[in-house]
């Protein structure tokens, strides 16, 4: 009995997407801050293979497959580079000491 390669992939992505929230869940806050690093690191090499992937194709055609998921591909890697920043931000802002005001 051979089984289907899509029902293949597709349990091995559904797994993958179980092990990747319990493993990102489990991460201690004072770990959150360089793994955003990394993250942000991994969705810029991301845009680099979008933009790849967005020319790739005729010249007669604008519109193909690749040229639309490769302009997704950048757009949704954008978003994600700058709201781990804003994340990244905001964390280190939590360790950062507070000035305190002294009345006379």
């Amino acid at each position: 009995m051979e089984i289907d390669p899509f029902i293949f992939r597709l349990s091995i992505f559904i797994l993958s997407i179980f092990v990747g929230y319990y493993v990102v869940w489990s991460v201690t806050p004072s770990l959150h801050t360089p793994l955003m690093s990394v993250t942000n690191a991994i969705s810029s090499v991301i845009i680099v293979g979008a933009i790849i992937a967005s020319l790739a194709g005729n010249n007669e055609t604008i519109f193909n497959t690749a040229n639309i998921f490769g302009f997704l591909a950048i757009i949704l890697a954008a978003v994600n580079i700058f709201g781990g920043f804003l994340v990244t931000q905001r964390m280190l802002a939590m360790y950062k000491k507070k000035k305190r005001k002294i009345n006379k």
